[in-house]
């Protein structure tokens, strides 16, 4: 996990002579522990045109780009971290994560 870390971060800024050799010490995040952010699931997309749209109704089903059995996708701010499977807990839905997007991965989604 450590050359994960160190591809991640390796063109990011770092103090002179000091290496980015892992992530930083838990006591230098906490400024930003409690910054909220939005997470969300996908189920799946679709497009349609205004018109059907309008003549949705009670009942009626949206076919959405993903099929049934698919991985969902879990997003922060909208950007993907995860892939997870819908599960039921308590009477909840829920998402057990079965993939997590690797750092390098994320980080280079952020450009």
């Amino acid at each position: 996990m450590s050359d994960d870390w160190d591809e991640a971060v390796e063109g990011f800024d770092t103090p002179q002579g000091e290496e980015a050799s892992g992530p930083p010490k838990t006591t230098d995040l906490e400024f930003i522990l409690d910054i909220p952010l939005e997470i969300s699931v996908e189920l799946g997309r679709t497009s349609m045109l205004v018109n059907d749209l309008l003549q949705l109704g009670q009942g009626s089903v949206v076919e959405l780009t993903k099929l049934a059995g698919e991985p969902m996708e879990i997003l922060v701010n909208g950007k993907l971290v995860a892939r997870g499977e819908v599960v039921v807990v308590n009477e909840k839905f829920g998402v057990r994560l079965t993939d997590i997007i690797s750092p390098i991965d994320r980080v280079k989604s952020l450009g």
